[in-house]
C-alpha cells in the first residue's frame, strides 16, 4: 500500500481535529506543521473555560456566530502559548480561512497554506496572500504517492 504524501497525512489529521469542534455550522480543523512535525493545532469553538455553542446555541451578529474561535487562530494560539515558532509554517486547514484569518496567518509567517474545502473564499484574502508571498494550495485526495 502506498505512504500517503505529507499533505494528505497532514489534511487527515487536520480533518480529524475538526472532529473537536463545538461549532454546528461548520466543523473546522487546522494544523500548523514546521519541517514535517506538527507543532500546533485548532479548531473552531468557544475561548477555553466559556460556554460552547452546541451547549447554548450561536451568539450571532451580523450572519456570524461571535462565540466562536476559527481553527487558524486557536492554532496560532496554541504555538504561542508553548511558546513554538509558527515562522515558515505550513497551515494545513479544512476550510479556506476568513480574511481576519488570513491577516493572522500572514502576521504569523507562514510560508503555505493547503486548504480543502473552496468555503466563502474571499477575494481580498486570496489577494493578501499572494502579495505576502504565501503558497496557496487547494489539497485534492491524491491518486498516487507523492515524493518525499
Amino acid at each position: 500500500m502506498p505512504r500517503p504524501s505529507w499533505d494528505s497525512y497532514f489534511m487527515k489529521i487536520a480533518e480529524d481535529v475538526a472532529l473537536r469542534s463545538t461549532c454546528d455550522r461548520a466543523q473546522v480543523g487546522a494544523v500548523l506543521v514546521r519541517e514535517k512535525h506538527i507543532i500546533s493545532t485548532g479548531y473552531n469553538g468557544s475561548p477555553a473555560g466559556l460556554e460552547h455553542c452546541d451547549d447554548v446555541g450561536h451568539l450571532m451578529v451580523d450572519g456570524h456566530c461571535v462565540r466562536t474561535v476559527h481553527a487558524e487562530v486557536n492554532a496560532i494560539i496554541q504555538a504561542a502559548v508553548f511558546g513554538l515558532a509558527t515562522r515558515d509554517s505550513v497551515c494545513y486547514v479544512t476550510h479556506f480561512p476568513c480574511l481576519n484569518c488570513t491577516k493572522m496567518l500572514i502576521n504569523a509567517r507562514i510560508a503555505r497554506l493547503v486548504y480543502r474545502e473552496p468555503y466563502r473564499i474571499d477575494p481580498i484574502a486570496l489577494q493578501f496572500l499572494q502579495q505576502a508571498g504565501i503558497e496557496v494550495i487547494q489539497w485534492q485526495p491524491e491518486s498516487a504517492p507523492q515524493p518525499e
